[in-house]
Parts: C-alpha cells; sequence; structure tokens
C-alpha cells in the first residue's frame, strides 16, 4: 500500500514492536523499567509507578473477593480520579470486562448500560449513589461501590473540598448492596496469582453512536489499548521524563487511551483532572506544569481566554494537540498567541480519532503543518479514503470515507454483529477496514483533511451527542407529534443541541411548553444531550418518503447562521 506519510515521521518509527501481553502486564511492565517515576498526580497526592502496581492487585483482590469471575462485566461511572483508573486495571488483571460511562449519565441512560452489559457489580461516586439506587436493570445490582473524591486528597485538601462541595452530599442510607471503595481496598490482600486473559482478549467497553446514530457498546481489547498507546507516545516521544494533563474524561476513548494509558505505556506521569472548569485548568498549568496537553478545541477557547495565564511561563509545554471536533482556527491562533506571549514555542495542532479505534488514530508531526489537515496515520495504521457506499479507494484529492486499518481497531460492537458488520469490512487486500463514517480526502502527501460527519451526530463540548436518542426522548413527551434534533453552531460548545418540534396542540406553543420539554430531557438524558433551544413549527420537512428531513433543517439554519 502507498504510504507517502512516512517522510514526515522523523524519529518516530514507521511500525512497533507491540508485546502480547494484558494492559495490566504491560503497565507492570513499565513499573519493573522505572518503579519509581510517578505515574499519577491528583492535586498533589502521587503514586509511583511501583505504588499504582500495588493499589492495582489490592483491588483486584477485592473485586474478586465479591465474587467477580473472567468474562463478567463491572460498570464504571467514575470521573478521572484515581479509583476509576485502578479500577479499570484491576478488572483487567482478573479478565473482569470494564464498562466505562459518564458518570452523569442520566438514570435511564444507565439502567440501558447496565442491561447492555449485564453487570451486577457498579463502582461510581458517593455523590451519585441515589441515581443507582433506584434502578432496575433486568439483572439486579448486587453491589454499588462507591468512592469519594476527598479519598485521594491531602488531609487539608480533603477539608477544603468537604467544606466547599462534600458537605452537600446526601448521606447514603442502609444499603446492604453498598461498600466503601476505599476500606474494600484497604481491607483486601497484597498480590495475587498470575493475570488473567491473553492480548487479543476483551480489555473494556466503552460507548459511542457507531455508524447508525445511537450509541452502541464498543468491545476494545488489550492489544487495541497497547497499541494506540504505545504509538500516541511515540508520535510525542513521551517518556518518563513527561507529564500529560488528564482532563479529558476516562470514559472518553481520548482520555483514557491518551491521557492515561499512553502516559502508563511510556513511564510519564497522568494528573488526573476529575472536573474540567477553566479554572481548575488554568491552576493546574500554573502549578502542575505539564509537558503535554491534549484535549477538545473548546478547552483551548477557554484557555486562550483565561486571564490568570496572562501572567504564567508557559514555556514548559512541548507539545499541544487538539481532537475530538474539528478545531476553528481562531482558537488555534488565541492559544498561540498566549503561550507565545509567555514564553512558549509550540503550536495547537490538530489530529482525528474514534472510539472505535480507542482514540486518536493520526495527527498532525510536531514539525509539520498543513492548514486545516488532521495529520498523517500513527505507525502501524493505514488509511485510505473510499468512495461512499464501496470499499474501492478513491483518487487521491477525491472526497470520500475514511477507513483505516490497523491494531487499534475494536473487535466490534457488544452483540451487534449487523452494525459490526456495516463498519468493519473486509477489503479486495484482504485485511479488515473500518469504515468510519467520516467523509475526508487526502493529499499527495499523504495528509488527511476531514471534512463532514456522514453519520448523524453532533460534537458538543467534545462530546457525541446522537440526535435520535434525544428525539425518542422527545416524542415521549405528552405534549410532541414530532420532533427532529439538530446542532447549531456555539462559540463555547462549537455546537448545540436544538429541537425542532411540532406540538399536537399548537396552542400549547411557548415558553413553559418549551421550559417543560427541556425539564423531561434533563430527566432523561446526561447534560449534553439536552436542547438547549426549542423551536415550535406547525410542520416540519419531509422526505419524498415521509421521513423527516433532517438535512433540510440543517441547511436552514445554517442559511440563517450565514445571515448573521
Amino acid at each position: 500500500m502507498d504510504r507517502p506519510w512516512l517522510r514526515f515521521y522523523g524519529t518516530v518509527p514507521a511500525s512497533i514492536d507491540y508485546p502480547r501481553v494484558t494492559l495490566y502486564e504491560a503497565v507492570a511492565a513499565t513499573a519493573a523499567r522505572t518503579p519509581d517515576a510517578i505515574a499519577w498526580d491528583f492535586f498533589g497526592t502521587r503514586a509511583t509507578y511501583r505504588e499504582l502496581v500495588a493499589a492495582i492487585d489490592r483491588a483486584a483482590a477485592a473485586l474478586a473477593g465479591l465474587g467477580l469471575q473472567p468474562g463478567e462485566r463491572i460498570l464504571i461511572a467514575m470521573p478521572t480520579a484515581p479509583a476509576g483508573v485502578i479500577a479499570f486495571y484491576a478488572a483487567n488483571r482478573l479478565g473482569v470486562l470494564p464498562a466505562l460511562i459518564h458518570p452523569l449519565s442520566a438514570p435511564p441512560e444507565v439502567e440501558r448500560y447496565l442491561d447492555m452489559t449485564g453487570a451486577r457489580v457498579a463502582l461510581t461516586l458517593d455523590a451519585f449513589y441515589a441515581t443507582f439506587a433506584k434502578l432496575a436493570p433486568k439483572r439486579p445490582l448486587e453491589a454499588i461501590l462507591l468512592s469519594s473524591i476527598g479519598d485521594d486528597l491531602s488531609p487539608l485538601k480533603r477539608l477544603g473540598f468537604w467544606a466547599t462541595k462534600g458537605r452537600k452530599i446526601p448521606p447514603v442510607p442502609a444499603d446492604p448492596r453498598v461498600r466503601r471503595w476505599k476500606d474494600l481496598v484497604r481491607g483486601a490482600p497484597a498480590g495475587g496469582g498470575p493475570a488473567v486473559g491473553a492480548t487479543d482478549d476483551p480489555a473494556a467497553i466503552l460507548f459511542s453512536g457507531g455508524t447508525t446514530g445511537s450509541p452502541k457498546g464498543i468491545v476494545l481489547t488489550n492489544r487495541n489499548f497497547i497499541a494506540q498507546g504505545m504509538a500516541a507516545a511515540s508520535w510525542i516521544g513521551m517518556t518518563d521524563a513527561d507529564s500529560i494533563l488528564a482532563v479529558l474524561p476516562i470514559f472518553h476513548g481520548f482520555g483514557l487511551g491518551v491521557c492515561v494509558n499512553a502516559a502508563f505505556m511510556s513511564g510519564g506521569r497522568s494528573i488526573l483532572v476529575p472536573q474540567f472548569t477553566p479554572q481548575i485548568v488554568a491552576k493546574l498549568l500554573r502549578t502542575a506544569k505539564p509537558s503535554l496537553l491534549v484535549g477538545v478545541p473548546t478547552l483551548y477557547d477557554a484557555l486562550s481566554k483565561d486571564a490568570s495565564l496572562a501572567r504564567v511561563d508557559l514555556s514548559f509545554l512541548r507539545a499541544c494537540f487538539s481532537g475530538a471536533d474539528t478545531l476553528p482556527r481562531p482558537v488555534k491562533e488565541r492559544f498561540e498567541a498566549l503561550v507565545a506571549a509567555r514564553g512558549g514555542s509550540v503550536r495547537l495542532l490538530e489530529g482525528y480519532g474514534l472510539t472505535e479505534a480507542v482514540t486518536g488514530i493520526m495527527a498532525m508531526p510536531l514539525s509539520e503543518y498543513r492548514e486545516g489537515s488532521i495529520g498523517v496515520p500513527f505507525p502501524d495504521v493505514d488509511a485510505k479514503i473510499c468512495r461512499v457506499g464501496t470499499t474501492d479507494e478513491a483518487p487521491v484529492g477525491e472526497e470520500g470515507e475514511i477507513c483505516l486499518a490497523g491494531p487499534a481497531v475494536m473487535r466490534g460492537y457488544l452483540d451487534d454483529p449487523e452494525a459490526t458488520a456495516e463498519t468493519l469490512k473486509a477489503h479486495a487486500d484482504g485485511r479488515t477496514w473500518l469504515h468510519t463514517g467520516d467523509l475526508g480526502r487526502r493529499d499527495a502527501d499523504g495528509f488527511f483533511y476531514f471534512v463532514v460527519r456522514a453519520k448523524r451526530m453532533i460534537k458538543s463540548s467534545g462530546f457525541n451527542v446522537y440526535p435520535a436518542q434525544v428525539e425518542a426522548v422527545l416524542y415521549t413527551h405528552a405534549q410532541v407529534a414530532e420532533a427532529c434534533v439538530i446542532g447549531v453552531p456555539d462559540e463555547a460548545q462549537v455546537e448545540r443541541v436544538k429541537a425542532v418540534v411540532v406540538l399536537k396542540n399548537p396552542a400549547d406553543a411557548g415558553e413553559a411548553t418549551a421550559e417543560s420539554i427541556v425539564a423531561h430531557c434533563r430527566e432523561r438524558l446526561i447534560k449534553w444531550s439536552c436542547p438547549r433551544e426549542v423551536e415550535f413549527r406547525a410542520e416540519l420537512p419531509k422526505t419524498r418518503v415521509g421521513k423527516i428531513d433532517f438535512r433540510a433543517l440543517m441547511a436552514e439554519q445554517a442559511a440563517k447562521e450565514a445571515r448573521r
């Protein structure tokens, strides 16, 4: 296959020898190489790699004590904090499959995830106990493991957390299913037998939209995570001297795959951030001084506007990448200007990835820049543009579907062979290729350019929003007759969710009904998916076969934005 991009690799290897081990074994190997290097930093509380592996071993013993067996699933609904990270690798040590979800997921969403995975054990924060307590999944929860943000803070910071947020968390009532994570792990024995599993075994379930526009479980293997992590680390030359700000959540492939796992593959330090606010991230930039920063465009937009960074030396930044959504040129320029004014020289470079390949799968080389390009494929990744609806490669410069092949490509969708077959296809070269559903093109040098999503999805603050899922909730509102959801450009969120609605009784249109519809969604959907705007219409445009024409609404909205 033609790989013109290799000549832009510089010192990055074209291929990597990936160890045939599990994720746990890969982290243990890092600990053997650099036992005293700092693995994670959580607001000043730190753990070395030796301490990380010991904590994973104890957590694995604790989970085994609950009766979890190889092949079972555990639901992890945690922010980016030590307990969630340790539980992820502990489950892997046992051959248990962790399914990671947003901790702010609405109860119906959590119940659906439990039904999809069959998990009987869940780990979450004490602040979210009420959500889990009232669930009624098909397979009842036998254990609700509760962690607290304060568990891994210093005494002084723990006191500060309690004074500002902890005291507002409702007390957890008596519930035989509840176990405190900190106590459970502390009481577990150290050590244990050999790790369970092989490199091609499943290692995690993450959730994304697939090609149909509704959330699906994505089954990723040990090899997927190891390959993606090692490739991403090699792309920026990450070593144990580097630190990366893990501001992206661990239920997101970007956060788990790059901000945590890539660091652990290379011996770098992951600076864990459980909640994103510009103020928290700006403070960590001032105090922790990470050498590497990856995030979504809204992160960089917020940082470029943060007044506290105007007086901070930012020369410690060695590489900065943006992904998960298109990077607007003004955001790039504002952030680069901020860094340059504060003694730094890094450029904000764009990358591309999707959960079906863990996360980042291509990016701009550190020494290159092409206007509007998402870069070139990582080591061992092949990419091409295929004519839409076919497996035929399109000529250079022609627009088509971005297709990927390589060791990071998922095993498939959870219990959905039809969707898997639609996305993973055998090509004439005998290899299995991932059809991303994204349209793009490639230039003669091998640089790729993202054009538009072929699949129906909205990106709001870097998170996937699936219109079909939101519309299904809208239709359960007593006053809604028809509904269509589209994305609207938003300076802060890149896109915000807008619902266009036809009411059963048109006379009900008004602010009160709009508020009722939004409240209805907030009870059933995570906040990113909830409409920020409701527009009432007498009718919705239809296609020739009578389906609601969401493309027509999107075109109308684009024309409206152009006139502003």
